[in-house]
C-alpha cells in the first residue's frame, strides 16, 4: 500500500478555515498529528500528515460524524500532476497499485464555480479510468463489497488527488452533496434545511420511528412555514411560534395552530414530540433556549439551527455544543448529539437533539 500520508475534506466554501481548525484538533484527539493546508473559498482543505499512513489510521479510528464541516473525506497519495493529455488513464493505473482494494470509484470536483465547470471533463475521465481499473483487475466487481471506496478529485486536466475512504466512515454521497429538488408548493427554500436534516441524522428505521403521522411539534420562528411545511408533510399537529404572518395553504390544512408569540418566552401547554427551530439569533441564545427546552421536558426531539458569526465561527460552535452537552449531564438527561453543516445550510450549522430519559 502507498503513503497515504495526507486527508482531502471537502467543505462549503468560505468555511475552509473552520473546517481546518476542526480537523486539526480532531486529529490531535486520536493521536495523529499534522498541519491543514488550504486557499480561501478553494472549498477543500488537505490536511498533511506527519507520520507516514496516519491518514489510513485516521479514517479507520476518528468517527467521520464527529466532523461538522466536513462533508467528505478520503485519505489520499501525494498530489499527481502533469499527466499526459494523451493518455492520462495508464499512468493512473500505476497510482491505484497503492491503493487499499475496493469496489467503487468516486469522481469529484470542488463546490466551486471553477469545480463545476470541471464537471464534464471529471465524468467523463471518471468513466474511462474506471474501466481502465476493472479491466486490469484493479477494481472489484461492482457486487463485491469492500471496506474502502476510491476517490479521485480533480483539480485540472493534468492535476488530481487520488486516494481512499472507508466506507462506513464517510458520506455515501459525492462531494458530501445531498441535492433535493426544492418543492414548488413550499413557502419557502428554507424547508430543504429541514428535509436534508432528517434524511442526514435520522438513518435507516430511525425515519419511520421518530417521524408518525399525527406527532405533535412545535416550531419556533416559523413565518412564512419552510418548516412548517415539513412537518405538515409528515402529518404532525403543528403549533407555529412566530409574530410574522404563516403561509395561507398552510393554515388552510387544519393542522397548524399560528401563535404570534416570542419564540424565547413561548411555553407549549403540554409537551411535544418534536422541536424545530430556525430564528434568526446568537448561537450562544439559541443554545439557551435548546436547553430550556430539553431541561423542562418539553420535547422528545429538537433539530435547530445555530447562525454563527463572522468571526471565531468554530470557537462559538465548540462552546455552544459543549455548554449544552455539559448543562444535560448535570441535570442527569440523557440524549444523543450531533451537528453537521449541511449543503442547504449558509452561515449555520443544523444541529439533532434526541433525548433518551
Amino acid at each position: 500500500m502507498g503513503q497515504l500520508n495526507a486527508v482531502l475534506l471537502h467543505c462549503r466554501g468560505g468555511f475552509e478555515k473552520e473546517c481546518a481548525a476542526e480537523i486539526t484538533e480532531r486529529c490531535a484527539s486520536v493521536g495523529v498529528y499534522g498541519y491543514p493546508q488550504f486557499e480561501p473559498s478553494q472549498g477543500y482543505v488537505i490536511f498533511k500528515c506527519y507520520q507516514p499512513g496516519d491518514a489510513e489510521q485516521l479514517m479507520q479510528s476518528l468517527p467521520f460524524e464527529r466532523l461538522i464541516f466536513t462533508r467528505q473525506w478520503f485519505a489520499c497519495l501525494p498530489q499527481i500532476s502533469d499527466l499526459p493529455t494523451g493518455d492520462r488513464v495508464t499512468p493512473m493505473l500505476e497510482w491505484a497499485r497503492q491503493l487499499p482494494q475496493a469496489a467503487e470509484l468516486m469522481v469529484e470536483v470542488a463546490d466551486t464555480t471553477e469545480g463545476r465547470e470541471l464537471q464534464g471533463f471529471a465524468r467523463k475521465f471518471g468513466s474511462a479510468l474506471s474501466q481502465g481499473l476493472r479491466r486490469e483487475g484493479l477494481l472489484l466487481p461492482r457486487k463485491q463489497r469492500s471496506d474502502w471506496r476510491w476517490h479521485l478529485f480533480v483539480l485540472d486536466g493534468k492535476t488530481f488527488w487520488f486516494g481512499a475512504t472507508r466506507v462506513r466512515n464517510s458520506s455515501p454521497l459525492a462531494m458530501g452533496i445531498r441535492r433535493l429538488k426544492f418543492p414548488k408548493d413550499a413557502p419557502s427554500r428554507s424547508t430543504l434545511k429541514l428535509e436534508e436534516a432528517w434524511l442526514h441524522f435520522l438513518r435507516g428505521k430511525q425515519q419511520q420511528e421518530k417521524l408518525v403521522p399525527g406527532m405533535t411539534a412545535v416550531d419556533l420562528g416559523a413565518a412564512p412555514g419552510g418548516w412548517t411545511w415539513q412537518l405538515v408533510r409528515k402529518d404532525m399537529h403543528v403549533i407555529a411560534v412566530d409574530n410574522g404572518p404563516m403561509n395561507d395553504d398552510l393554515m388552510e390544512t387544519g393542522q397548524v395552530e399560528h401563535r404570534r408569540e416570542d419564540a424565547f418566552t413561548f411555553a407549549p401547554p403540554k409537551p411535544v414530540d418534536w422541536l424545530v427551530c430556525d430564528v434568526v439569533d446568537k448561537p450562544v441564545r439559541v443554545t439557551e433556549l435548546m436547553l430550556q427546552w430539553a431541561l423542562n421536558g418539553w420535547c422528545r426531539e429538537a433539530m435547530f439551527n445555530l447562525k454563527l458569526p463572522m468571526k471565531k465561527r468554530f470557537d462559538e460552535v465548540e462552546s455552544c455544543l459543549a455548554h449544552l452537552e455539559e448543562q444535560l449531564h448535570l441535570a442527569g438527561v440523557g440524549y444523543r448529539l450531533q451537528a453537521k453543516q449541511l449543503y442547504h445550510d449558509r452561515e449555520e450549522i443544523t444541529c439533532w437533539l434526541s433525548l433518551t430519559s
